[in-house]
């Protein structure tokens, strides 16, 4: 059997792996590296027990740190693993620096690299992701866009190559996640998940960001990163100051479906989140400038709101038209990206 060697270490990539490894295990040995980049029990750990996914060969336990060292890191100890394994392939996801460890390596011991979720751009090249999606889609041999829009801008940076378009693995996760969801609260709320540094990481901004959650009109449920409430923490900031919010820790990946799927709507700084809110057809406010899944700003299903959060209130009453139902696909994106593997490795 050929060999793919995939690297994951972030939240997301767990979830994104899982329909993809189910599949691709019947026909290729999958041996996997968790770089650690995440390591909270909620946050990589329960993706292994709840979504059945085998568990990890390499666990390099990288933690947190700056961009260079922890990328370093990764590096330092993915290069030894691929040479011992020799894979036919190396299978990255996204936009983490996990992500481009991975493809940095690979490319230089002259590895195929497959990235699934090519061709997503912000156009904010101040976002470590926008340079990471960016690097790796460009040091890719075979891409698995999940738009026409991320293909367009393949095409516009001059890759054309063995690019191709599968829909969203997200919707084959959230397929398998709806026998899973459980409506959590009898009562209306927004849900939360913020953790972008310029939303958390100063804490004026992140006073100034609670305050406006706390005036939303609903009950709001804010699953607050590890980070995020260190740094209240730190600045001896009383969550009692916001009534009307519910802090709680990050959930597992089914919970935290059922939070969005049963919500009101959303409010993210994520950027797979937008995408799950669209496909659940819950509304969502981005608390950025920009996205890269620029479909969701379309009919009004999501909207970017950053400097004036006073308008949170107006926005979310903005309730979206036209949905449209296979625009990331229809679930299948896995078995999509089984079939052309197997034809190109």
């Amino acid at each position: 059997m050929k060999k793919i060697l995939t690297i994951i270490g972030a939240r997301p990539q767990f979830i994104k792996h899982a329909p993809v490894e189910r599949v691709l295990k019947e026909h290729f040995l999958v041996p996997t590296v968790h770089t650690g980049q995440h390591y909270d029990e909620n946050m990589s750990n329960i993706f292994f027990t709840q979504l059945k996914m085998n568990k990890p060969t390499y666990l390099l336990n990288v933690g947190s740190g700056g961009h260079g060292v922890q990328t370093g890191k990764m590096m330092m100890d993915l290069e030894p693993i691929m040479i011992d394994e020799k894979p036919d392939a190396v299978l990255i996801y996204g936009d983490t620096n996990s992500t481009l460890a991975g493809a940095l390596v690979a490319s230089k011991l002259n590895i195929p690299i497959i990235h699934v979720e090519a061709g997503l751009r912000s156009f904010n090249r101040e976002m470590p992701e926008e340079i990471n999606r960016i690097v790796s889609d460009h040091l890719s041999e075979i891409l698995f866009a999940p738009s026409d829009i991320a293909i367009a801008n393949l095409t516009s940076e001059g890759v054309s190559k063995n690019v191709f378009k599968i829909g969203d693995v997200m919707c084959d996760i959230l397929m398998i996640a709806d026998e899973f969801t459980e409506k959590k609260v009898e009562f209306e709320y927004y849900y939360v998940t913020l953790h972008r540094p310029y939303n958390t990481d100063n804490i004026d901004r992140l006073v100034y960001v609670l305050s406006q959650l706390n005036n939303v009109g609903l009950k709001v449920i804010f699953s607050v990163h590890p980070r995020t409430r260190d740094m209240l923490r730190r600045n001896n900031i009383s969550l009692s100051n916001f009534q009307n919010i519910i802090f709680q820790d990050p959930v597992s990946y089914f919970d935290n479906v059922s939070y969005l799927k049963f919500s009101s709507g959303l409010i993210t700084d994520s950027g797979g989140m937008q995408k799950e809110a669209y496909i659940l057809k819950k509304k969502c406010v981005t608390i950025r400038t920009e996205t890269e899944w620029v479909e969701t700003l379309k009919d009004g299903w999501n909207h970017l709101l950053f400097e004036n959060l006073e308008g949170i209130i107006d926005v979310l009453q903005i309730e979206p038209s036209a949905h449209v139902k296979d625009l990331y696909g229809d679930g299948k994106a896995a078995y999509e990206i089984l079939e052309i593997l197997k034809e190109k490795i």
